[in-house]
């Protein structure tokens, strides 16, 4: 594979400044440049991009910066021959402390406090609200780079951590691991569901009225994977009948959140804008990578995270 173009599409501002990103890929050999909508790609580019465009399937290989790919057409790109690399394995730690975030919001409430702050409101919570993460069961959704993370840092805080993945294997710091069919009983005895799978036909809907349904009256759901895993409706009719106790969602059903949406009124519920992985070094992150697979495409060798 002969790349003499990195294109650097200007989606990738949605996750990190482009100059940024354009000096973090700079080198000696092979030009950067930001590309809009109406470019045009060829054999010898490679483009970096947050989004998906008809055009890139031009190129020689499209790089998305995401671990999801879910918006990219993968039959489309191994129908055209362009390779598609998507940005897993880099998320685990920055989701991992996010996800840690949310437990300890809730546990210590520290996402009331922080509305009561708006207000000069001095009220504290009832005895029995607030608890320690120590004890607590999390059930994380996904072990993949952030479940294993995710695992990690809750054993680390003590807390008693089962799983679920497909093939049912073992993992470090996870006491049990389950799979998909028992999903029902993984989530029964949690006090935190945290979701970290892929979109696939699988998983969308997963989470529905008869699964919240399964999960305790004090249980929290994380979702750092894509909105559609959770049904919507079915959400927002749990936490106004408490049937949760709460939600903390980087991920959602279309976004931005509109802002009618009932979740930014609700206490019980964290909203974030999709910025679990985001941190001052994320160009870096991203660059890395990319400049991996081009030697590797160089030596000839197959790229890191090739989905198609």
């Amino acid at each position: 594979m002969d790349i003499s173009r990195i294109a650097v599409h200007e989606s990738v501002a949605k996750a990190c400044p482009l100059e940024l990103m354009v000096a973090a890929l700079q080198g000696p050999d092979i030009p950067v440049e930001i590309v809009g909508d109406d470019a045009s790609f060829d054999a010898g580019d490679c483009v970096v991009t947050f989004s998906p465009r008809d055009a890139f399937l031009n190129a020689i290989w499209v790089h998305g910066i995401r671990a999801g790919y879910d918006e990219f057409d993968v039959a489309a790109y191994e129908a055209a021959g362009t390779a598609l690399t998507n940005s897993t394995g880099i998320h685990g730690d920055t989701v991992p402390e996010t996800v840690v975030g949310y437990m300890t919001a809730f546990a210590r409430r520290l996402h009331i406090y922080r509305d009561h702050q708006s207000d000069s409101d001095w009220t504290q919570e009832p005895y029995d609200a607030p608890f320690t993460l120590t004890g607590e069961q999390v059930c994380v959704i996904g072990l993949g780079t952030i479940g294993q993370g995710i695992a990690d840092r809750a054993d680390a805080l003590g807390m008693e951590v089962v799983g679920v993945r497909r093939s049912g294997d073992p993992v470090e710091n996870v006491e049990r691991v389950y799979t998909p069919d028992e999903l029902d009983t993984a989530v029964a005895d949690a006090r935190f569901v945290v979701l970290c799978c892929p979109l696939t036909e699988e998983t969308e809907g997963m989470v529905d009225a008869a699964r919240l349904a399964q999960m305790r009256t004090d249980s929290y759901l994380v979702n750092v994977a894509r909105g559609p895993v959770v049904v919507e409706d079915a959400l927002v009719r749990a936490l106004d009948d408490e049937t949760i106790a709460g939600a903390a969602l980087d991920a959602h059903w279309e976004e931005p959140l509109p802002e009618e949406h009932p979740l930014w009124d609700h206490e019980s519920a964290i909203v974030t804008p999709h910025v679990a992985a985001f941190t001052n070094r994320y160009h870096e992150d991203i660059a890395a990578l990319v400049q991996e697979n081009v030697e590797r495409a160089t030596r000839g060798e197959s790229l890191r995270n090739r989905v198609a």
